[in-house]
């Protein structure tokens, strides 16, 4: 059974603030993907998950760590060859097609790289296969051009081309955002049919319910690192981090009006790390040396006085890091995610950061 190992992945980016400095998008993620299993990714916005599928699809290099595809590093692999078992579908179908062209050129294109030698019989019954695999009408959509398709149908051509391929790993970064409700249900149940047929998904979303529908493991990815991890009924069924706690209280239940109910004081972040009010962060990041920690210090907002949620986001406005070290130190301090200790078998936490 294959498997693809992503192992320390760390990603830093260039800021663009006038400052300059790094920016950490992934800190030294560890996680493996075996054939068959459907591993969700969540969080919110920035925090890394578009990023690391980026990495695994070669699309970026990661700055440390590796990923290896059955022991191999997935660098050593020839392009064509990677792509043939590893594949992407993303968050929006409309930009992977050319609008000049009918839509199944995609197809057309991996024919000519993959497959040029295929009799066009053997090619047309491999192509009705993918399509009917993604539950499409070859009538429907072979000869269309990209603004007659719905969402939906560019979406399922893009997994029928993955399909095309022997494919045994698929990232599925968003990929029903964009699309509405019913449409939505059709492409889980589809990704829960290739699961069952062997396919490993990582499905990138940052909807905890439907990850909770799909999945049978949940990464929760806070700040480009892992905060908590494991069999998905103990992740949503127990959850043990802030975070989670916080992301599960957003989402709506349809049998009931919403209202805010605070889960109660969260510990103020460990030594080292300063809470430091929004009103206050643009000070502090521009201020030098030890005025700014003197600024933050005097200016931190209690996070015992806080509610649970507004806490947690208090908290990641932390804007003053007790860092004297510059260049590769400062650079090692700010990867180095928090501790993923286990509460329980198959489920990890990170301590509080």
């Amino acid at each position: 059974m294959s498997t693809l190992k992503i192992e320390q992945v760390s990603k830093l980016f260039r800021s663009t603030s006038r400052g300059g400095g790094l920016t950490a998008a992934l800190r030294k993620v560890s996680f493996d993907i075996p054939q068959g299993e459907v591993i969700t990714l969540i969080g919110e916005s920035g925090s890394g998950k578009s990023t690391l599928g980026k990495v695994i699809l070669r699309l970026i290099q990661p700055t440390s760590g590796s990923i290896t595809l059955d022991g191999k590093d997935i660098a050593k692999y020839p392009q064509r060859d990677y792509y043939r078992h590893v594949q992407g579908v993303f968050q929006d179908p409309f930009s992977s097609y050319n609008p000049i062209y009918q839509a199944d050129r995609v197809f057309e294109l991996v024919r000519g790289t993959y497959f040029p030698k295929v009799s066009n019989a053997e090619w047309d019954a491999k192509l009705e296969g993918a399509l009917d695999a993604v539950a499409l009408n070859p009538a429907d959509v072979l000869g269309k051009y990209p603004h007659q398709l719905s969402g939906g149908q560019q979406q399922r051509l893009l997994i029928a081309r993955a399909l095309l391929l022997d494919v045994k790993f698929l990232v599925a970064d968003e990929i029903i955002s964009m699309l509405d409700a019913s449409t939505r249900v059709d492409i889980l149940n589809l990704l829960v049919k290739l699961k069952r047929q062997g396919l490993a998904i990582l499905f990138v979303t940052h909807d905890l319910s439907l990850g909770n529908y799909v999945s049978d493991r949940t990464i929760i990815l806070r700040h480009g690192a892992i905060v908590e991890m494991g069999a998905t009924p103990r992740v949503f069924g127990n959850p043990q981090h802030d975070y989670t706690k916080m992301l599960l209280t957003a989402v709506p239940e349809l049998r009931k009006k919403w209202k805010h109910t605070p889960l109660g004081p969260v510990t103020a972040a460990r030594e080292g790390v300063i809470a430091v009010d929004s009103a206050l962060a643009t000070d502090v990041i521009s201020a030098n040396g030890s005025g700014a920690v003197a600024t933050a210090v005097a200016h931190a907002t209690l996070l015992d006085e806080l509610s649970h949620a507004e806490a947690v986001v208090k908290r990641d406005l932390r804007a003053v890091f007790s860092r004297e070290g510059r260049g590769s130190t400062a650079v090692a301090t700010l990867l180095e995610p928090p501790r993923l200790v286990e509460f329980e078998p198959d489920h990890l936490v990170a301590e509080p950061e």
